[in-house]
């Protein structure tokens, strides 16, 4: 009896899995972007100067890191925007 429920149970699920499948397969037809939306950065944006001018004196991005209080993947990013609009 618990084989027979299991592999309804599993047959369930397969059917909801080809549904979403589908469903997001029609949404990027439609033209629809799918993903997270990029969000706000308050605190990045706010240390953005202090971490240029850190790195014009020639810091390294772990020391900015630690001193500013962020994460080193945080200044590489800060970088990266400033060398695009640069």
């Amino acid at each position: 009896m618990a084989t027979m429920l299991a592999g309804i149970a599993q047959f369930e699920r397969d059917l909801l899995s080809e549904r979403v499948k589908s469903g997001l397969a029609a949404a990027r037809a439609r033209g629809k972007k799918l993903g997270r939306k990029p969000g706000q950065r308050p605190k990045s944006d706010k240390l953005a100067p202090k971490v240029i001018k850190a790195v014009a004196e020639g810091r390294s991005y772990r020391w900015i890191a630690r001193d500013l209080g962020i994460s080193k993947n945080t200044v590489t990013e800060i970088i990266k925007r400033h060398r695009e609009t640069a």
